[in-house]
């Protein structure tokens, strides 16, 4: 039986004597590209080219994708280990053509490696074809058809509709018929009693497709409408993990060599068995597929976090750690520990997670301790919400509340009715699916972007020019109408450009185009699909006329000053902190540089000023910058260049050297480090476990700081007389005021005695409750420390309304004894109806609660208001 680092040797290989280029997997993480986050399909890296973007280098490709999906075609997140077979992170094999063979190839060469060189029973397989549409008038492919004939009975070949066979890169872009390949895993007296052609297609766990042959032949315009593309695109993939499950005869995806070692692991480290039980056995499916897609996203440079794609990153951490915890009992982090197991598995075919594994683990450790904190927050709040929901005799919690609890506290609904159902509650289902839907909208209104199909109006490619000008001669190859946010603006990609469109942390280039009588404001500059696409807000009046496109030099100067700051920065923190720093992240703009890189500990005051000072003085030598275009990578590397990770690189890459600092770099840099003036530090924190993030200015922005905090200083010697010894001065003024700050709350603890003591006296009786009544101005904290002491004093029915008048605002409060709150009474609802009266609003618990406003003559009404609704009106 092949393992699965065979079965996928055994495609590359297949598909090398074919005559296809095996090329590496592209990141997970998707840059570039504003319609993705994360690689879902194998064709994504060859985008470029089947839109015709970049030249065809390989007109054959084959490789092994790292891909990520959570949501679309049955990728819904919270299914994932509930099956056998559907994934986060999921590898794909795949073979493309750019314009050479066509179907016959395809779908004999993939009948050739399934059947003869794999050795699967062909009796077993099923293809199917595209059935046709006759809203977009197109007939069955029965060319797909007739090649499957030669190798399948007509019983085997079945007819797929358009959802399912025909594939479509967008709304708008290149698209076409596929051809599924399917596999009937299902034992001899299944088949003998159900055809599995009765089975493809519905979702039954053994019956499952393994191989989509797209057949790229349309470009599919806005206005629906289908046009013929120039150069036909075959593009397959096939699900590694499936073809693993049906070569080594498991009905499960999880039961493959390709999971196995990792559950294993987790059964060894949380006590349980694989097998014995069912939720047992769904969490641990659901923390061996997540542990891979969290790895791989970590060595992508994409760390957890509270936007995007950290965000979903984040959102697949915390589901494995909540059913680790939920259905293993884990209540310490323990899934960083899999990580030796993943490498086992997969560190051949990637080593980026052999060369990251101390980063990944930091980075996952800390993940789960900061969650399970969470976890026991959230499970407090959850408690709260259902003693509140007791004291009042309901049975149901708010969804309202259920939702805040999953969008804060990552608590899924699921969990919160489990812990409800052990309290005999639940929770109102509608209600949370509301404010469900309300976030889907606003996310999706956000980031709704309509746009129209490209008018094209020379046909081309478009040139970057803007190492080396700043300003040139072009004409519009194309340009579109977007709209968002309810805003029509415009995006142009010309002939050749000096405009350096947004890519590699440096924020794209702003200026204008100039003809003869207008002058078109270029607001932004995005690569996207590698092309510059640039962002206006009108276009010329003639788009065919020839333009001088020009950049803002002053912008473009500013942030090539940041970013050569940056690899000074690079080296320097290598030089300091030692040869494990790697970058993980920057941004640089005009006004600001910022630089992410892998560290363990915070960075010391010593440390941060020797690196700057080491940045300083490379400035000051002024190196003049090195620059080689067309470098082959392997020799870029061996010359000293620093390869990142969670980049894909080119054949041909380009070197910038400043001295001793070489990087592979595509942005734009100062021709002289003399330039950039000086480098001052503003920042620096902790972003994520092993993850350090410096904030920096240069040239003018660095004089500006110092300017700023010389004006300060001068103006604090200015308060204490321009004493010479500043600082022992602050320091014995900082003394003195403490010493009178407690003098000051010595005496506000005395004056609260006194207050207590005189409400005391003043307490009524009223049906058997001793009230405790004030109005008057005050301090609402002092008030609340009284009421909690009065609390602990009486024994008795109690009840303490206050109303306190400070300045234009006011506050109400009520305390209430545990006797009174057992018999109905709720501090929380006097408040909130009587805040009305007072303009505010508030709440908190049975026994007590505040609320502010703005209405302070409405006290006295508001303090009368509650004694009455409490019953204890004369």
């Amino acid at each position: 039986m092949l393992t699965a680092k065979e079965i996928r040797e055994s495609f590359k290989a297949f598909f090398a004597s074919k005559g296809h280029q095996i090329v590496s997997s592209a990141p997970m993480v998707i840059k570039g590209d504003p319609t993705l986050m994360f690689t879902n399909a194998g064709m994504n890296q060859f985008k470029d080219i089947i839109l015709g973007n970049v030249p065809i280098k390989y007109p054959r490709v084959a490789d092994s994708q790292k891909c990520l999906r959570v949501s679309g075609k049955h990728n819904d997140l919270e299914e994932v280990g509930h099956d056998t077979y559907h994934h986060t992170m999921f590898e794909m094999l795949g073979n493309w053509s750019f314009g050479d063979y066509f179907k016959k190839e395809a779908i004999d060469w993939a009948w050739e490696y399934l059947v003869d060189t794999l050795r699967l029973d062909p009796e077993r397989l099923y293809a199917t074809v595209f059935e046709g549409s006759p809203s977009d008038n197109l007939e069955r492919d029965d060319e797909a058809a007739g090649y499957w004939g030669k190798y399948l009975p007509l019983n085997h070949i079945l007819n797929g509709s358009k959802k399912d066979n025909f594939w479509e890169m967008g709304d708008t872009g290149p698209c076409g018929p596929c051809s599924e390949v399917h596999i009937d895993i299902r034992s001899d007296e299944e088949r003998a009693a159900i055809s599995g052609a009765e089975l493809v297609n519905k979702d039954h766990p053994q019956v499952i497709e393994i191989w989509n042959l797209v057949f790229m032949q349309y470009n599919r315009l806005s206005d629906g409408s289908l046009a013929g593309l120039p150069a036909k695109v075959i593009d397959t993939g096939m699900g590694f993990e499936r073809l693993c499950m049906a070569i080594q005869g498991k009905t499960s995806n999880y039961d493959t060599d390709v999971f196995q070692p990792i559950i294993r692991t987790i059964a060894a480290k949380t006590g349980t068995e694989y097998g014995k039980d069912k939720q047992q056995d769904v969490a641990m499916r659901v923390i061996a597929d997540h542990i891979r897609t969290i790895a791989f996203s970590i060595t992508d440079g994409q760390l957890p976090s509270n936007a995007k794609a950290g965000y979903v990153i984040r959102r697949i951490l915390r589901r494995a750690v909540r059913y680790g915890y939920t259905f293993l009992n884990r209540r310490e982090a323990f899934m960083y520990t899999l990580i030796p197991s993943l490498i086992d598995t997969m560190g051949d075919a990637y080593p980026e997670l052999i060369a990251q594994q101390t980063l990944i683990e930091k980075v996952i450790k800390e993940e789960e301790e900061s969650f399970l904190r969470t976890l026991e927050t959230g499970i407090r709040l959850l408690d709260r919400k259902i003693e509140e929901a007791h004291a009042v005799g309901k049975k149901v919690i708010s969804g309202i509340d259920a939702f805040t609890l999953y969008d804060t506290y990552g608590f899924p609904l699921d969990l919160t009715e489990l812990i409800l159902r052990e309290h005999q509650m639940d929770v109102n289902p509608e209600e949370f699916n509301a404010e469900m839907q309300k976030q889907k909208e606003r996310a999706r209104n956000a980031a709704a972007i309509e746009t129209g199909d490209w008018v094209v109006l020379k046909e081309g490619e478009s040139r970057f020019v803007g190492y080396d000008l700043l300003e040139c001669e072009a004409e519009i190859l194309r340009y579109r109408k977007i709209k968002q946010k309810n805003k029509e603006l415009y995006q142009i990609v010309l002939d050749q450009t000096p405009f350096y469109a947004e890519k590699g942390g440096q924020t794209g280039d702003s200026g204008w185009l100039a003809g003869e009588e207008e002058k078109i404001a270029v607001s932004d500059t995005k690569s996207e699909n590698n092309l510059s696409v640039h962002l206006v807000s009108q276009l010329p009046k003639d788009p065919t006329a020839t333009f001088t496109a020009v950049v803002d030099k002053g912008k473009r100067i500013r942030s090539e000053c940041n970013h050569t700051a940056t690899h000074l920065l690079h080296e320097a923190l290598r030089e300091v902190l030692g040869n494990h720093v790697e970058q993980k992240g920057s941004f640089v703009s005009p006004d600001s540089l910022r630089f992410d890189f892998s560290h363990f500990q915070k960075v010391t005051d010593e440390e941060l000023r020797s690196v700057e000072m080491r940045v300083n003085r490379k400035i000051r030598e002024n190196i003049p910058l090195d620059e080689n275009r067309h470098v082959p990578i392997k020799e870029a590397v061996a010359a000293g260049a620093m390869a990142l990770f969670g980049e894909k690189y080119g054949e041909e890459v380009r070197v910038v050297r400043f001295g001793s600092s070489v990087e592979l770099c595509g942005g734009t840099h100062i021709p002289s480090t003399g330039m950039i003036g000086s480098m001052r530090i503003t920042g620096e924190s902790s972003i994520a476990a092993g993850i350090r993030r410096i904030e920096a200015i240069t040239a003018e922005a660095a004089d500006n700081f110092f300017y700023t905090h010389q004006d300060a200083l001068r103006e604090i010697k200015s308060l204490f007389n321009n004493m010479p010894n500043i600082i022992p001065t602050i320091k014995k003024s900082i003394e003195e005021n403490t010493e009178l700050r407690k003098q000051v709350e010595d005496y506000v603890k005395e004056k609260a005695v006194v207050v207590k003591n005189e409400l005391l006296r003043r307490a009524v009786e009223r049906n058997g409750v001793k009230l405790v009544q004030y109005v008057g101005n005050g301090n609402s904290e002092v008030m609340k420390n009284i009421a909690f002491q009065i609390r602990g004093e009486i024994n008795e029915p109690f009840m303490l309304v206050a109303g306190i008048a400070e300045g234009a605002k006011c506050s109400l409060m009520v305390m209430i004894s545990d006797s009174l709150v057992g018999e109905g009474l709720n501090a929380a609802k006097l408040v909130k109806d009587a805040a009305v009266l007072i303009q505010g609003g508030g709440g908190g618990q049975p026994y007590f609660a505040t609320a502010g406003g703005k209405k302070p003559e409405a006290l006295s009404g508001a303090v009368e208001h509650i004694i009455e609704a409490a019953g204890l009106k004369y």
